[in-house]
């Protein structure tokens, strides 16, 4: 049951990120890293560091 749980987490967090990554110029297969517990938060990090890039421009 836990495994069943794990997985619709993981599609609800991933959708999401294949519409988002392109928009920041991440490839949107970088979506699959939201399998892995921490790859959703790295992600975040990441597209918060290229929003502070588009900012300054």
């Amino acid at each position: 049951m836990d495994g069943l749980w794990w997985l619709i987490l993981s599609a609800l967090t991933a959708i999401p990120m294949v519409k988002l990554l392109p928009f920041f110029g991440i490839n949107k297969y970088w979506a699959a890293a939201c399998l892995i517990p921490l790859g959703t938060i790295a992600l975040l990090w990441w597209m918060g560091l290229k929003l502070q890039e588009l900012e300054k421009r």
